[in-house]
């Protein structure tokens, strides 16, 4: 299968490989996230790859990876990841597989597999310390699907589900607080428009074993509604503002890794964003923009004392 797409394209690298011919759509922030993931991790990597957009990625009997890619049910990926570490780890045992050709393994989830669907199998592949990269490109819905709600949706945001008057009248839920509350080998966060802090992390988690989160933001233009065109211009905004804090954990502390001071107003990115339209016009709802902001302040008032 995979031999297939050498010989059709044997002098392209990596980066030009992933997502060609595929129906991605484009400005896709998790699609920009994960060809650089991919870069680092290099092709011999295993993805399990759970329902979502990225399955989009795969056309039977075709996959833009050159490595090895598996897909299964939304729930499933942590289930599947198991099973294809074990099988590698007997196929070592017996001397099938030399120790040069083993097979990094990698689960590939969007949000609702990863904060609600999956999290129940995710959580017990952490309890039984499964040697796997767990990377998540979360774009705040179920952005396959028509962008309904999901538990990754931040307050305010409109979906096609939310039924409040001010969008979304939920929280986000904190999936890294989850992931470091089970004392994993690696957590991080990672957006495609910090590529150096991408890559270091990328090449942190690589380098250990055990459970390891690689959470990134993935902006979505279809589903926050935005020209494609903006996609780094609202990535760089979720940082600046402090919405998306860069940070990791390991050895056993959190560490932040990329600290903006002064901060943007969150207006900035919020404004950028028609799925929150509804904040600004037919009238202004400050007291929602303000309640996000104020949020926003709280958290970065735990963390930096400079903020």
């Amino acid at each position: 299968m995979s031999e297939t797409i050498y010989r059709r394209m044997p002098d392209l690298p990596s980066t030009h490989l992933l997502g060609a011919g595929t129906a991605m759509c484009a400005g896709c922030g998790g699609l920009q996230a994960l060809h650089q993931i991919y870069d680092v991790l290099g092709e011999k990597t295993v993805f399990v790859n759970a329902a979502g957009c990225m399955t989009l990625l795969s056309v039977y009997p075709f996959t833009p990876f050159r490595g090895s890619w598996l897909y299964t049910a939304m729930a499933s990926a942590p289930a599947g990841a198991q099973g294809v570490r074990d099988a590698l780890d007997i196929l070592r045992e017996k001397g099938s597989l030399p120790a040069e050709e083993d097979l990094r393994v990698a689960t590939l989830t969007g949000d609702g597999a990863a904060y609600g669907m999956g999290l129940s199998a995710t959580s017990g592949a952490i309890d039984r310390n499964l040697d796997f990269l767990y990377v998540c490109y979360d774009n705040e819905g179920y952005g396959n699907t028509g962008q309904q709600t999901s538990p990754a949706t931040p307050h305010g945001a409109h979906t096609a589900t939310a039924t409040s008057p001010v969008g979304h009248a939920g929280f986000k839920k904190d999936l890294f607080g989850i992931w470091v509350a089970n004392r994993p080998a690696y957590a991080a966060t990672v957006i495609g428009t910090e590529p150096l802090d991408l890559a270091r992390k990328i090449e942190k988690a690589a380098s250990l074993e055990g459970p390891r989160l690689i959470l990134a933001l993935a902006p979505c233009p279809t589903g926050w509604d935005f020209e494609p065109r903006q996609a780094a211009e609202i990535g760089r905004l979720a940082v600046r503002t402090g919405i998306f804090p860069l940070k990791e954990y390991v050895d056993g502390r959190i560490v932040h890794t990329k600290v903006k001071r002064p901060r943007a107003p969150v207006v900035e990115y919020l404004r950028a964003q028609g799925r929150f339209r509804h904040l600004f016009e037919p009238e202004l709802r400050q007291d929602v923009i303000d309640a996000i902001q104020a949020r926003v302040d709280a958290y970065w008032a735990q963390w930096d004392p400079k903020h």
